[in-house]
């Protein structure tokens, strides 16, 4: 089992995935494969790759095919992160033909999103080469597939954000409003924090450079938010930050300005299109006659 799969294990329960999953899909069974190929069958197929990008979800498909039947061999021939074109093969997978069926439209519906994914981070965080900027996901994911999909994010190069509310405090925009400011949000925060003896890292959104200034002289926090700065404000707000706390730029950066927000010197650009605004990678599984 990989490292990703074991290092965020208590985020998600892949069997529990699989068997929803397949409980979607299949319900009282596979009619089609079970009507047309004899159970005794025996087959072979390989992910044949039909659009150029980032492969990833090899992991994966192998954990998908030894859960549905521990019987199928599969045979790598890339792994995830390999840069691929059309015509390659990912791996083969080799065993009962039915169940092969039954097991392709869900491997092809995860990898095929999870190398969408790896493509566009790593394309993005290439724009960022030569500065310290980590390009990073957001909680803009799908319902129930968010494990893959910062899986994908960091087989592309990128890193993950929080993996979700439980894990870190994030005051954003709204959290500061009701709270009556951004200073009172903070104090809060820690009086929580107190009370539950829980310890998590905190980040606070900041809109304006004053915003800046003032949750400087409060402290109390590991990063700051730059949320829909300008360049130059960017700018101004990294000379002020100085090396005192992680920073990182979010709001509506895009492939023509992520460079230009790298540059800057923040530590990390968060891009929620990363995950909510990919077109699929074009994969397909193919019988081996």
């Amino acid at each position: 089992m990989t490292s990703y799969i074991l290092q965020h294990k208590k985020h998600f329960n892949f069997k529990q995935f699989v068997a929803q999953a397949l409980k979607e899909d299949v319900g009282d069974g596979d009619h089609s494969a079970l009507a047309t190929i004899p159970a005794s069958k025996i087959g072979k197929c390989r992910l044949l790759v039909k659009e150029n990008g980032i492969i990833a979800g090899i992991e994966a498909a192998k954990e998908i095919f030894k859960l549905i039947d521990p019987k199928f061999k599969f045979t790598s021939l890339l792994k995830d992160g390999d840069v691929v074109k059309v015509g390659d093969v990912a791996f083969l997978i080799e065993g009962s033909s039915q169940k092969l069926l039954t097991a392709e439209r869900l491997v092809l519906n995860v990898m095929q999103r999870m190398s969408a994914i790896a493509t566009k981070t790593n394309y993005l965080q290439s724009l960022c080469k030569g500065t310290k900027a980590k390009v990073i996901d957001t909680r803009k994911t799908t319902p129930n597939f968010r494990f893959f999909e910062k899986w994908a994010v960091v087989i592309g190069g990128g890193a993950n954000h929080r993996f979700g509310l439980y894990d870190m405090i994030m005051i954003k925009d709204n959290h500061i409003d009701f709270a009556g400011g951004i200073l009172e949000a903070i104090a809060a925060t820690h009086q929580y924090l107190k009370k539950t003896k829980k310890k998590l890292p905190i980040e606070v959104e900041t809109r304006t450079l004053e915003d800046v200034k003032l949750i400087l002289n409060k402290g109390g926090f590991q990063r700051i938010m730059l949320d829909n700065y300008s360049i130059a404000d960017t700018k101004k707000a990294v000379t002020l930050i100085g090396n005192k706390y992680e920073i990182e730029s979010s709001g509506g950066i895009t492939e023509k300005t992520i460079a230009q927000y790298a540059k800057c010197g923040v530590d990390f650009i968060s891009v929620g299109a990363l995950t909510h605004h990919v077109k699929s990678l074009d994969l397909s599984l193919k019988v081996v006659k």
